[in-house]
């Protein structure tokens, strides 16, 4: 439930003209919001079937037309297209007289801030960055799920009012983003959200494997706890075979991957890594049973077959032959199916 209270009518934005740039996942939803706030969305732009028929089924009688025409009739902008093409559009508008003066330019990417939309400041719009930290189906629960939501926002001082007041109107939450942290922000809700969905199908396509008749049933209630668990409590609700300091389980379990799922082993080795790091850190796993256990890891990701104890002593979370979950590129995400104004259709994980 959205608890923020609503903002003094003062520091709220009039009644505006809404136009949506990219009818992908994320702008026709965002526009639907903003029409039950009291504005009054008045063109898209898209140019897959996909996006037409979102469009029709979140903006009705809204028209269809081309992104300088959908700046010409809208106050308020969303620019709702994928991450890499978004300076190229911008450029593009201001650069073709598209951006006027006081015009509302709203970005909805979570890598930039603000500065991606300085080629528009220079014409004269107020330029906004509002990250929606939701993952997006192109269907009307989408605004549903945007009641409690928090928005990364990112704006000039002078317009931080205007920023949080739509956020509030959409039923979201503004968490205030600076603008240097953008990136870094992105790749933290890429992290969580992206890459649960991948361990998540993974999971369900091994207890196909295994022979569950409904694995979806048996991870739901399994997930949702460990979820919760995590959220309240953070490395403390670290559990299972790694956190333990099983190495024999985790053996078997790299043997058994190996056989059934080999594409899983990378991400499985990487994640035990990863919480084997966490739970030494935090005195959840002993460093007499690390041993073995980063043995295990270090023998098979480097192809030989031994399960023997790790050489040395581990004298840390970040030291010992592993790198540690330090060491690959982070992620960065996408934007939920956002739509580019001249390609097709981004794709994204989350939050966005």
């Amino acid at each position: 439930m959205n608890t923020t209270p609503h903002p003094d009518p003062r520091d709220r934005p009039a009644r505006l003209t809404v136009g949506v740039v990219g009818a992908g996942r994320v702008g026709p939803a965002l526009a639907a919001s903003l029409q039950l706030a009291g504005h009054r969305p008045v063109a898209a732009s898209g140019v897959s079937d996909a996006s037409r028929r979102r469009a029709a089924a979140l903006l009705p009688d809204v028209p269809l037309v081309e992104p300088a025409e959908v700046l010409r009739r809208a106050e308020l902008v969303l620019l709702t297209v994928p991450d890499d093409a978004l300076p190229g559009l911008v450029a593009g508008l201001a650069e073709t007289g598209a951006v006027r003066p006081g015009q509302l330019l709203v970005h909805t990417s979570g890598r930039f801030g603000a500065r991606v939309l300085d080629p528009a400041l220079r014409a004269g719009a107020l330029p906004l960055a509002l990250h929606p930290a939701m993952t997006f189906t192109g269907t009307p629960v989408d605004v549903q799920r945007l009641a409690g939501c928090s928005f990364g926002v990112t704006a000039p001082e002078e317009l931080r009012l205007a920023a949080e007041a739509l956020v509030i109107e959409m039923g979201g939450e503004p968490e205030w983003i600076d603008e240097d942290k953008r990136p870094l922000y992105h790749a933290a809700l890429a992290l969580g959200a992206n890459h649960l969905v991948t361990l998540v199908a993974q999971s369900l396509e091994l207890l196909r494997t295994a022979g569950v008749g409904a694995p979806d049933r048996m991870l739901g209630p399994l997930l949702g706890a460990a979820l919760d668990n995590a959220l309240r409590s953070g490395d403390a609700a670290l559990t299972g075979p790694v956190a333990r300091g099983d190495a024999g389980t985790v053996a078997a379990h790299i043997e058994e991957l190996r056989a059934h799922a080999p594409a899983t082993v990378a991400g499985y080795l990487a994640m035990a890594r990863a919480t084997a790091d966490r739970a030494l850190a935090h005195g959840l796993l002993q460093p007499r049973l690390a041993e073995d256990l980063l043995g295990v890891l270090a023998a098979t990701a480097g192809g030989g077959e031994g399960t023997g104890p790790h050489e040395g002593p581990h004298e840390g979370p970040h030291e010992g032959p592993h790198e540690g979950p330090h060491e690959g590129p982070g992620g960065t995400g996408g934007h939920d199916g956002t739509d580019g104004p001249e390609g097709p259709e981004g794709t994204e994980g989350t939050a966005r």
